[in-house]
């Protein structure tokens, strides 16, 4: 995180992590809201205990020990084990579906977490109402299992999209934090912002080069498996044009910039990763509105047979 605050902080003016489209941006804000203040470390927490209360509820649900035959252990109470338990996972596993459900419904656009949480809700007032005798049958185990793997689902969705943004700032990383100006015989060394197109720079053996830009003077190798995923270093002379981003070595390079901030090809490759972010799949987004059309067909389903 230090790390890719450094770099955020750095880019600003002109520079390649800026390149990303605002818009493209705020689009992938706004598709990532269900996903504000969650982390994969939350999930996988939530995922493991919610397990370990889960089993307890499997193993003394009365359906389950007649499809298995057998008799889990009886004691005073043992009966309100499955309630108990479920309640738990409940409240502490699907709290989280709940609050998604409630940003869905105050935007008027019920989702995945709005037709999730219809199901634990409605699992959970019957299961009550069954414990206290008011209902012939109750959903404990099914509950439970329910809110366990759909916190198992957003654990891995997480962590995915953690990974996602991981190779944003791994790209951003991998621009130096300044370059070195040739000026006449001198040698200055300036923030990328300060560099423009035509402007001379050099490149030491073991640095990054910091703009796209052809070699003038000098040869070396280049390695550019970072842009292009190719292992074997490139030897660079004069003529060659060289990535911003690929480190040097072999030798020193006199380098004619070409391309500076957003034009670089290391930016482009940046707003396309960006983009890709921003924009939700075709599966997404068709299980979305098949689930806002489940959550629908459900209550009305539900209210016609109560009625």
């Amino acid at each position: 995180m230090e790390r890719e605050h450094a770099h955020n902080h750095r880019m600003h003016d002109g520079a390649p992590h800026s390149g990303a489209p605002p818009a493209g941006h705020h689009a992938h804000q706004a598709g990532h809201d269900r996903h504000a203040g969650h982390s994969v470390a939350m999930f996988r927490d939530k995922f493991w205990l919610s397990l370990i209360l889960t089993v307890p509820v499997v193993v003394w649900s009365t359906d389950v020990q007649r499809w298995l035959a057998y008799t889990a252990p009886r004691f005073s109470g043992s009966q309100f084990i499955p309630a108990f338990f479920g309640t738990v996972v409940f409240f502490y596993g699907g709290a989280v579906f709940i609050r998604g459900a409630l940003g869905e419904l105050a935007d008027k656009r019920p989702g995945m977490m709005t037709l999730i949480s219809l199901g634990i809700v409605v699992a959970f007032v019957t299961s009550l109402a069954a414990t206290f005798g008011m209902f012939a049958i109750d959903v404990w185990w099914e509950l439970a299992t329910l809110i366990t793997i759909m916190v198992l689902g957003h654990w891995l969705e997480m962590r995915a999209i953690t990974q996602a943004r991981g190779a944003l700032s791994a790209l951003a990383a991998l621009l130096p934090d300044t370059a070195e100006r040739i000026t006449g015989s001198e040698t200055k060394q300036v923030s990328l912002s300060e560099l423009h197109a035509g402007d001379l720079v050099l490149a030491r053996p073991g640095g990054r080069v910091p703009v796209d830009g052809t070699v003038i003077d000098g040869t070396a190798d280049a390695d550019e498996s970072m842009i292009t995923g190719e292992s074997k270093t490139v030897s660079k002379s004069v003529g060659s044009a060289v990535i911003a981003g690929t480190v040097i070595s072999g030798g020193s390079l006199r380098i004619k910039t070409t391309a500076v901030g957003e034009e670089t090809a290391l930016s482009g490759i940046m707003r396309l990763v960006a983009a890709a972010q921003a924009s939700a799949s075709r599966t997404q987004a068709l299980a979305e509105k098949a689930a806002a059309l489940l959550f629908y067909v459900a209550l009305l389903s539900g209210v016609v047979t109560f009625t």
